[in-house]
């Protein structure tokens, strides 16, 4: 194997790479005992290991293979270490030491390396040729057993590794929809609470000249009568942008005419509330002056107080919605097992995408008195999510989705449908198979539907895809009778 050397990184003078050592062969021969999955072979056999192989040392830094290069060789680590990363994002997908077998082995079907290989330490390995495995099975029999070994370890630890890369980057999805979500009623809350404080300063000046008119109680009852009238009459008031505008230059103009200073201020909030020039003709018969602007200008304030205090609530009760949305999502401090609402699992999935939904129609058609079933709540929303993200991936956020829950027989059938361009015929059989995707490198690593679909059976269930151009559906079917346990 040519190996070739990282930038800037010296290989051992007395080592050339590619060459192989001459250590004597006792030395090697014992280096390989304290090799754990060799441990039990014969001298004749560790040494016809040691024969066999090729001895190569590299310094730490040099750079072993590249990811996609063909893989040839078993490699026997007798000192250091090894990583092996993905190019996309770093990944370590492996890290070998000292008394570990990696590389090609027998019955392995890996074809060409999956990362970049280097020596994170000085390196002393052992390497056989994939050519010389028949012999090296007919010579030692047992190492078929002990590379069937490795093998099933490397796949569980690769299964692990992709699982929680999975989990991270699912998590990290959910991260991102919250802070966007977050984001818009925190920063109105914090917009509303700002102009309040200022609002609130103005309010309080305003109340103070208020009370300098010093006017009698029959003009004060006529006033608070007005004001009573225009806050009904805004509650149930119905005006679009345009006809706004044309009143808000209306009531400027009438504002100026009557002596009333910032009208700029005041008549956008009078024009919110509905206030029309007649209304303010009918306040003027009983104040003028100084007296009518105070007024106005106390009673606008009093409406972009109340308005900024609105907003406040509003926000924070979007904030505590989500909350909810996020305990409901996550079952947090409940039990595993739950007697589940599915209408209001899927809604309650669906709230956390509201982000990537603003050009999306969703259409809903759930059957009335739908049973409830007893399911492991948190799991069974996973399923949900990585439907619904697949729906809009494929439709990049853009198109219609329709969710359906229907009774049918002992089962309840819940159908996510999209307008995406449908998955081809031909890879249809094996979109569930682990770490499938159609997706570029970064993107996903094909477990979703394997989760989906481990997690549905599990309950029992049953999922299926029917898709064609502009139309796919994913179908699951749970039981109504309770689960006793996995």
């Amino acid at each position: 194997m040519e190996l070739t050397t990282v930038t800037d990184v010296p290989v051992s003078p007395t080592a050339p790479v590619g060459e192989p050592l001459k250590t004597p062969l006792p030395e090697i021969v014992e280096a390989l005992k304290r090799v754990p999955t060799l441990q039990g072979l014969t001298d004749n056999e560790l040494t016809w290991l040691a024969t066999h192989g090729d001895e190569v040392c590299v310094s730490a830094g040099t750079l072993v293979f590249r990811e996609g290069d063909p893989a040839t060789k078993m490699w026997i680590l007798l000192k250091g270490e090894a990583h092996v990363r993905r190019s996309q994002g770093g990944l370590a997908l492996f890290v070998g030491r000292a008394g570990q077998i990696t590389g090609v082995l027998p019955f392995s079907r890996m074809k060409t390396h999956g990362g970049q290989g280097f020596a994170a330490t000085d390196m002393w390995a052992l390497q056989i040729d994939r050519e010389v495995f028949p012999e090296m099975l007919q010579a030692i029999p047992s190492m078929a057993q002990r590379s069937v070994s490795v093998l099933l370890d490397r796949v569980r630890e690769m299964t692990r590794l992709e699982q929680q890369t999975e989990k991270l980057n699912a998590l990290g999805k959910l991260a991102g929809n919250l802070a966007h979500e977050l984001n818009n009623p925190a920063s109105a809350a914090q917009r509303a609470a700002s102009g309040l404080i200022e609002e609130l300063q103005t309010y309080g000046h305003q109340k103070f000249l208020l009370g300098g008119l010093c006017l009698d109680g029959i003009h004060l009852e006529k006033i608070r009568s007005w004001r009573s009238r225009m806050e009904e009459q805004a509650k149930h008031r119905a005006i679009d942008s345009v006809m706004q505008a044309q009143r808000e230059d209306q009531l400027q103009r009438w504002l100026r005419e009557h002596g009333v200073q910032k009208t700029w201020q005041v008549a956008p909030d009078l024009a919110e509330l509905g206030i029309m020039t007649e209304n303010l003709d009918e306040l003027s018969e009983l104040l003028a002056g100084q007296h009518l602007d105070v007024i106005l200008s106390q009673f606008a304030s009093t409406a972009r107080t109340e308005r900024m205090a609105q907003a406040m609530l509003d926000s924070t009760n979007r904030i505590f919605d989500l909350i909810r949305a996020v305990k409901d999502y996550s079952w947090m401090d409940q039990a595993p097992i739950q007697e589940i609402d599915l209408p209001q699992s899927l809604e309650t999935t669906l709230a956390m995408l509201q982000s990537r939904l603003d050009k999306v129609q969703i259409e809903r058609r759930y059957a009335a008195d739908l049973p409830r079933i007893s399911a492991y709540a948190s799991e069974l929303n996973q399923v949900w999510m990585a439907l619904l993200e697949n729906a809009l991936d494929a439709m990049h956020d853009v198109g219609k989705i329709v969710l359906s829950a229907q009774l049918s027989g002992d089962f309840v059938v819940v159908e996510i449908w999209d307008s995406g361009p449908g998955i081809p015929a031909e890879i249809q059989a094996r979109i569930f198979e682990p770490f499938f995707t159609t997706k570029a490198p970064g993107d996903g690593l094909g477990l979703g539907l394997d989760t989906a679909q481990r997690v549905v059976r599990q309950h029992r269930g049953y999922i299926h895809v029917e898709s064609q151009p502009g139309e796919t559906c994913f179908q699951v079917r749970l039981p109504i009778e309770p689960l006793q346990a996995y």
